[in-house]
């Protein structure tokens, strides 16, 4: 088990690997984000896309799928997340790619308030399948201490 004190800042994971399917961003852009270039080639063609192209919202839940089965992996004392900063789409993801993640460790803080936790700050990065970045954004995790 990973807690709070066995992190430092540099700490680097890499992990992931994620088919982008068709029918995968078509049925979560129907669901959640039904705009044209979501849904169809010949809308995606009109546009700076070029063709279907997933949701940006669709890539930050992949993203968490990914995180989601490395830390079952790799287990951790995570007590949830207190938000995301810097989100940016950098690149569209397209059906076909195949998305992994790196994440590094950019800052380390004990909770004033409650001593038996502390956040944690990860710039997370998701690449697709020909190592371009597509998606970025601060994770502040929230971590309890290591038990006396």
């Amino acid at each position: 088990m990973l807690y709070f004190d066995d992190i430092e800042v540099g700490f680097k994971r890499s992990f992931g690997g994620y088919q982008v399917t068709r029918e995968e961003v078509v049925e979560f852009a129907t669901k959640y984000d039904p705009q044209p270039f979501h849904l169809s080639d010949e809308e995606a063609a009109k546009t700076h896309f070029g063709r279907l192209a997933a949701s940006g919202w669709h890539t930050c839940a992949m993203t968490m799928a990914m995180l989601v089965e490395h830390m079952k992996a790799h287990p951790q004392a995570s007590l949830g997340a207190a938000g995301v900063d810097e989100l940016r789409w950098l690149k569209p993801v397209y059906p076909g790619d195949v998305l992994r993640c790196e994440s590094e460790v950019v800052e380390v803080r004990p909770s004033r308030s409650r001593p038996e936790m502390g956040s944690v700050r990860n710039r997370m990065t998701t690449f697709n399948h020909k190592d371009e970045p597509v998606l970025s954004f601060t994770a502040i995790a929230l971590m309890r201490r290591r038990p006396a």
